[in-house]
Formats: C-alpha cells, structure tokens, sequence
C-alpha cells in the first residue's frame, strides 16, 4: 500500500511535465545559440528519459548520444543504450573509456571510489569534447533525488549546461518513462552508476527510492522536522536522520566552489 506521501509525488499530471521540459529544453537551446545537445548513454533510467525528452523536443538530428562503457558495464546496459538509440535514430557513438582509465591506472594508487569517481569524471570529458566539436552543449542525466543526497561524482555526472529531470525525484521519473514509452527492461531496471562489480545504488545507500524521496519530499518540500517526518511516514529514525545527513554533507556539491571576499 502506497502511502499519502508517495502518492503525492507520483499522482503528477506526466503529460504536462514532459512538455514542459521538453519546451525548457528547446528554450534554453535557443537562447544558447546551440546546434544541439549530447548525451551520456548508460542504458539505465534517466539517461534514457533525457534523452526521449530531448529528441522530442529538438528532433533526432539535433541530438548526439555517447555510450561510454567500461570494463565494470554490464553488456546488458551497453545493449539497452544502443537499441534506444537506434530506435529514436539519433546519431551516437560507442567509446570504451578502459583503455583511458587503465593509463591513469599506471600512475595512481589503487582506490575503488576514487577510480569509480574517475570514470565518472572521464566520460564528462568526452562528453564536453563532443559538445565544443559540434557546437552543443552537455545535457545532464542526474534526478532530483541525486541531487538532493549528493548521490553523484563532483564534476563527473553532476557537471552540464542542462539539467531537464532535476526537478523530478527518481519514483517519478520511472513514472514519466512509463508515460514516454521507454523499454520496460530500462524501467524496472536497479538504478546504478556502475561505478564498480555489481554496483547497485540503493544498495550502497542503504534503503529504497520509495523511502528516500518521501523523506525528501517531506524535508526538502515540505520543510517538516526530523522527527515529524519519522513519525508522519512511521519510517524509522535512523533512516530520517541518514538521509538528512546526505543532504547536509552534499552541500558542497550543490555549491559553487567558495571565494574569499576580500
């Protein structure tokens, strides 16, 4: 049984949230004096929604995709990418990022984050590389719930010019790719970055998308209290208190660097 928060964030009118991303898509493009945008294709949810978006909104030649895979991705999502993007027949390109990271692996000291942080840091690369060649600008794939909790690599995946589903918390966003149509295998997929083996998000979070964005409706919305949300949600302390430490400890990254007045 879903509960009166849940029910909440996903009772959303879907046709009229696509559209009006779809048209702060197209404006910003405009203004920007863009020829289009690209894409980082992971074969998951939201890099499949912003890209269903963008292509309804700027038309399949106007749109670039890049499938960066590594030695930690899954053929599966490799697979996914490329028969999305064959379907919506936008242009794309496949680049193995390996060979890249195993360079950067000859000179550094062996860390699991800090190398899943690296990859992530390395396909912003090439994805703004590909921007400045076509004229583009980089559309960024990170939901509001991410963003929220800091749940992405600083200046990896949380760096664009656009970010068209910030504004959705993941629960909703696997909402508005059921509206658009995307592959049931990409949408009942388990979010996660592939950052390393068998990398599940909310594994390494400690708790569902389910509970993590009514939490965060309630906090970052609703601005009701700690305890107020544990006892509205009837959810446990531990979990109220995890997520809002995220959200604390994640300011930097939704900061811009800091600068001495002087």
């Amino acid at each position: 049984m879903k509960s009166s928060a849940l029910e909440e964030l996903l009772g959303q009118d879907y046709k009229k949230i696509s559209k009006k991303i779809e048209k702060f898509i197209y404006a910003y493009i405009s203004k920007s004096s863009a020829k289009g945008l690209v894409i980082g294709l992971s074969g998951g949810l939201d890099s499949s929604v912003v890209l269903k978006l963008s292509v309804n909104a700027l038309g399949r030649s106007n749109v670039l995709g890049l499938v960066m895979p590594s030695d930690t991705t899954p053929r599966e999502d490799t697979s996914h990418a490329i028969d999305l993007a064959k379907e919506l027949r936008i242009r794309y390109h496949i680049i193995d990022i390996y060979p890249l990271i195993q360079k950067f692996e000859e000179i550094l000291p062996e860390d699991k984050e800090a190398r899943g942080n690296l990859m992530a840091r390395i396909r912003m690369c090439l994805l703004y590389y590909y921007a400045a060649i076509n004229g583009y600008i980089v559309a960024g794939t990170s939901d509001k719930s991410e963003v929220q909790i800091g749940y992405f690599s600083k200046f990896g995946d949380g760096a664009a010019d656009i970010m068209p589903i910030a504004g959705l918390y993941k629960t909703q966003v696997r909402a508005l790719a059921q509206y658009l149509g995307i592959p049931s295998a990409i949408v009942q997929k388990k979010s996660s970055p592939r950052l390393w083996e068998s990398h599940l998000a909310e594994e390494e979070i400690g708790m569902d998308y389910e509970m993590i964005d009514q939490i965060l409706h309630l906090l970052v919305d609703k601005k009701i209290k700690l305890k107020d949300v544990t006892r509205k949600l009837e959810v446990s302390a531990k979990h109220v208190s995890k997520v809002n430490d995220m959200i604390e400890k994640s300011l930097h990254k939704r900061r811009p660097a800091a600068i001495v007045s002087l």
